[in-house]
């Protein structure tokens, strides 16, 4: 999987590709779609959610540019891959995921698996996560209309937003934003995805 769909994609990055191989992907979807858990496409895991494909995976990672010493935090924990595949490099990661049974079942995996330092809640990640923040980086896992203005006002200057904008059912580009020294931020568009929706609550 990382030889062929992420190394050989230009995913360069020492830290995550060893995170990519260390992180065992069939752990973090259903019994039923083990076969394919290494396969380079997304796969269902319950209430119209899913897991990224690997190589996007790798490519938020890499993005993001995650140091050893960084806090980072994840809108979107879903099945807890990517929050796993973050913890492999960085000193903390603060994981949300708005739909309770899957932020449920991803912490008792991660806590199983020895996350130790992966902190997970139930709740609306449009809103961050104040009381951990500054972040060092910020990855979103689903699409949202426009980029949430509490999340960049969480970045830490000198950090890095990752996240999927536009609309439901349709074509959404996967935006780079960062925050200078003096709080300006530079959005960058790079490539056109497919997320799931970011949920909100009413």
């Amino acid at each position: 999987m990382v030889r062929e769909q992420i190394e050989a994609r230009g995913i360069d990055n020492p830290d995550v590709l060893r995170a990519m191989r260390t992180v065992r992907r069939h752990l973090f979807v259903s019994a039923q779609y083990r076969e394919e858990a290494y396969g380079d496409h997304p796969l269902p895991i319950g209430l119209s959610q899913t897991i990224s494909q690997p190589y996007i995976v790798a490519l938020m990672t890499q993005l993001a540019d995650p140091d050893p010493g960084d806090v980072v935090l994840e809108v979107g924990t879903g099945s807890g891959y990517q929050a796993a595949v973050l913890a492999e490099i960085v000193r903390s990661v603060y994981t949300i995921e708005i739909l309770a049974p899957l932020g449920e079942r991803a912490r008792a995996l991660l806590q199983e698996l020895g996350y130790s330092n992966v902190e997970t809640r139930i709740g609306d990640g449009y809103q961050g996560w104040k009381e951990h923040a500054p972040f060092d980086a910020i990855l979103v896992t689903a699409a949202a209309e426009q980029i949430p203005q509490p999340l960049v006002e969480q970045l830490k200057p000198g950090g890095t937003l990752v996240i999927p904008v536009g609309e439901q059912d349709r074509v959404q580009t996967l935006m780079l934003v960062t925050k200078d020294a003096d709080g300006t931020t530079i959005s960058r568009s790079l490539i056109p995805v497919r997320f799931v929706p970011l949920v909100r609550q009413p």
